[in-house]
């Protein structure tokens, strides 16, 4: 598993207080009137304990410091996938 992975992985321990596994990477592209307001591949990853759900969706950038920011997003509605991960994480910034 790579360090960006892994990184991931200890993001959602600290966050969401269970442990996961990756299942996947999908590249997502956000359109908006035309033009692509986020690109970048969201990794999907199933969670062992969690209450409420079973799987997050995480992406990150780096910070500048060696490290990553990481995003995440539970599988809890509205968001039922990565494209709706990244619509509400969008949706969540400061104007």
């Amino acid at each position: 598993m790579s360090a960006y992975l892994k990184e991931i992985r200890h993001a959602i321990r600290e966050l969401h207080g269970c442990e996961s596994s990756h299942v996947r990477t999908v590249p997502i592209a956000e359109v908006f009137k035309g033009r692509v307001i986020w690109s970048g591949d969201v990794e999907v990853f199933d969670l062992q304990g969690h209450p409420r759900a079973k799987r997050v969706y995480a992406w990150g950038y780096p910070n500048g410091r060696g490290g990553w920011e990481i995003t995440t997003a539970l599988e809890i509605p509205p968001v039922d996938s990565p494209e709706t991960a990244v619509k509400v994480a969008i949706a969540a910034l400061p104007l």
